[in-house]
């Protein structure tokens, strides 16, 4: 709908601009002469108890007439071409101040344009130096990465070591508890069937574990 009514106001405004065109110089031709016909209108008024007065001389008054009528269109003329010359100057001076404006923008835009491209230099420079700083730091971190990767081996190393030394300490304990148990059970049945003997020590019971073979390994 809004389409429509924009093809039709366009339509109307070309038919008026058609129209008008031709007929802008009569238009133009037309306004002068109403303006002639309203100052001789004025001057015929101004004139008339003259030409009353001086009914006899008709033609002195008729060439008289026709003078102060064109010294008044001439001073009507002289009246709106200063005034056109005053709005030209003024006009003149409102495009010099633009002028003036316009150049002064010009040269404050270009005086930015030169302090974005010191800055944009200087942003690409400090990119780069940081782009140079990522890549050591992304060296840095993949050999932090290795190492790292290498102390868990050893950190697993290590553990698979301390569980099997654990292992092993265990059953030298465990070996321990036998042997000393078996010395207590020795020192027992000893001191039932001869309550005087004297108590073994716990070293003697491993006279009876050198058969056994040891479980360490170096």
């Amino acid at each position: 709908m809004e389409k429509w009514r924009s093809h039709v106001r366009g339509e109307l405004f070309n038919r008026d601009c058609l129209q008008k065109d031709p007929f802008s110089g009569v238009l133009v031709s037309l306004s002068r002469l109403e303006e002639k016909l309203d100052l001789r209108d004025k001057l015929f008024d101004s004139l008339q108890p003259c030409v009353e007065r001086h009914d006899g001389c008709a033609v002195n008054d008729d060439l008289s007439i026709k003078r102060q009528l064109a010294l008044r269109e001439s001073e009507h003329d002289r009246i709106k071409l200063r005034d056109r010359v005053s709005d030209l100057t003024a006009a003149l001076y409102l495009k010099e101040a633009e002028l003036q404006y316009c150049h002064s923008q010009v040269v404050r835009f270009r005086n930015e344009a030169l302090v974005l491209c010191r800055e944009m230099a200087s942003l690409k420079t400090s990119m780069d130096d940081y782009q140079y700083s990522l890549e050591m730091q992304s060296k840095e971190l993949m050999s932090h990465k290795q190492e790292l990767a290498a102390l868990r081996n050893g950190l697993s190393t290590v553990q698979q070591e301390k569980e099997e030394l654990l292992s092993r300490w265990m059953k030298e304990k465990r070996l321990e508890a036998k042997r000393v148990n078996r010395a207590n059970q020795k020192q027992e049945r000893r001191h039932h069937f001869c309550p005087e003997a004297q108590p073994l020590h716990p070293d003697d019971g491993e006279q009876d574990l050198k058969c056994e073979p040891s479980v360490m390994k170096s």
